[in-house]
């Protein structure tokens, strides 16, 4: 193990979070595609800890099986009773001695459940500063422009030792000044801090063991308190309410954006576009207003999505356009058109240089190259092969009530508008099926497809019928118009 790579990393997320008057577990709250808890786990991740504990309490059959669906290599402990930070991290130490791992040498890091903000940087100038130091505990700290409500981080000394942290009801006028803050996050050497947790007494208001009470009694003992500075103080924010959120998701927002454009990504207006920390850019995208991009969503070289996009799990071509749409699951080849106003539901994946236009809407469709669905129309359970073109008002009826079934279209076919495909049916390649058709069998290549009614026309009808009526008059007016308009 290297030197400064951490023997383990503690998350801190049992308590219940009142505040978010929510019946999800306050750590399961999301902001930018992650869970609160997932953000701080991806960050002590990047620590490559040799064991990573999360210590679960309220809700933890749900915390625990979401933890196992994001990172099956976190450990859980379980604290029944929450009886303090100082407890909690007891709990996750007795879980690896429990688990074979015996006393944990080296740095133990310990995380809050709820700072989505926190970055692996910054968490590795905390380890890197706590090991250069030779410190017994390292705490995160931030300079603050109104430190109202934190604990102060009291120093003295030349090099700058950590003497205290005081908490606002119980500091001074003079150390209420101070705008150093804790952050709650701390890197400990861990045969001292387990030592130390065993001496943490539960005398005060709250009657828990507080993990603050570490720093006093290693100092005490003669051991160096140490602090490492955020370099942004937003970072260290922790959520326990829907504003907090909002906010959190708003500086990571923020953030993610701010890096996407330094790495070549137009984004016309950031105020009005969202991303997920999983979403990918491939330089010379562009982004235009309104659009939020979700999950797994990749946006290829020169493409632009925009405005008012919402994309999730969807692949964007290189050099492709998407306008207005939603698309789930989906994914556009280059060069390709997509809306105004469509929706591209699962399974949908489009070829080169397709077009999928206005007020289009398709699942699980297979599209191939060069061919197009202009506007109007659905098409779903259905595989079209290259250059087709599909005509306006198209449905693939593909639902029985009981069962899918699927619809085949080849290449260079022409359909007309306002059919109807009841699947399963197969239109060959280079087809053609008259407007208005219902296709209920299959269409041999090369051929013309006619399935509707013979036309009929009533004369006089209108006039038998709707006397009188303003269709009647003007059907009347056009008989009597004499030749040449005279």
């Amino acid at each position: 193990m290297s030197a400064n790579r951490p023997a383990a990393v503690v998350v801190l997320a049992a308590g219940e979070g009142t505040r978010m008057k929510s019946a999800t577990p306050k750590v399961l709250h999301s902001i930018c595609g992650r869970s609160l808890v997932g953000h701080v786990v991806a960050a002590a991740r990047e620590l490559d800890p040799e064991h990573l504990v999360v210590v679960v309490g309220h809700a933890r059959e749900q915390v625990t099986a979401h933890l196992a669906e994001i990172d099956p290599g976190v450990r859980t402990a379980v604290q029944h009773e929450q009886n303090g930070t100082g407890h909690a991290v007891r709990m996750a130490l007795e879980e690896l001695a429990a688990s074979g791992a015996g006393p944990v040498e080296g740095t133990v890091v310990v995380l809050c459940g709820d700072t989505p903000l926190l970055t692996a940087e910054t968490l590795r100038r905390l380890t890197d500063a706590h090991t250069a130091d030779g410190n017994a505990v390292t705490v995160l700290t931030a300079v603050v422009p109104d430190a109202t409500g934190y604990g102060r981080i009291v120093r003295e000394g030349a090099d700058g030792a950590v003497t205290a942290i005081v908490e606002h009801k119980d500091a001074t006028e003079e150390q209420r000044a101070i705008t150093e803050i804790n952050s709650g996050v701390f890197a400990f050497d861990g045969r001292l801090l387990a030592d130390a947790l065993g001496k943490v007494r539960t005398d005060n208001s709250q009657g828990e063991e507080y993990l603050t009470d570490v720093l006093g009694i290693l100092r005490a003992a003669g051991h160096r308190v140490g602090a490492a500075v955020a370099g942004d103080h937003r970072e260290i924010l922790g959520i326990n309410n829907r504003v907090q959120l909002a906010e959190a998701r708003r500086l990571l927002n923020e953030r993610l954006l701010h890096e996407a454009m330094l790495s070549g990504v137009t984004v016309v207006d950031p105020a009005t576009t969202w991303v997920d920390v999983t979403v990918t850019f491939e330089p010379d995208t562009v982004v235009h207003p309104g659009s939020q991009l979700q999950g797994a969503t990749h946006v290829a070289t020169n493409a632009e999505v925009g405005p008012n996009c919402t994309l999730k799990d969807t692949s964007v071509g290189a050099g492709a356009r998407v306008s207005n749409t939603v698309a789930d699951g989906a994914q556009v080849g280059e060069g390709s058109s997509v809306g105004p106003f469509a929706y591209l539901r699962p399974g949908t994946k489009l070829g080169l240089k397709t077009k999928a236009g206005t007020f289009v809407e398709m699942k699980n469709a297979d599209v191939g190259e060069g061919t197009k669905v202009p506007h109007l129309s659905y098409v779903g359970d259905a595989t079209i092969g290259e250059y087709t073109n599909i005509g306006a008002a198209t449905v693939f009826v593909n639902y029985d009530g009981v069962a899918k079934h699927a619809t085949t279209i080849g290449s260079h076919c022409r359909t007309g508008a306002d059919n109807m495909f009841v699947a399963p049916v197969t239109v060959g390649d280079g087809a053609y099926t008259a407007a208005g058709s219902v296709i209920t069998k299959d269409v041999p290549p090369g051929s013309l497809a006619v399935a509707r009614g013979q036309q009929r026309n009533i004369e006089g009808w209108v006039a038998r019928k709707r006397p009188g009526s303003a269709a009647a008059q003007a059907a009347l007016a056009t008989r009597e118009e004499p030749e040449g308009g005279q």
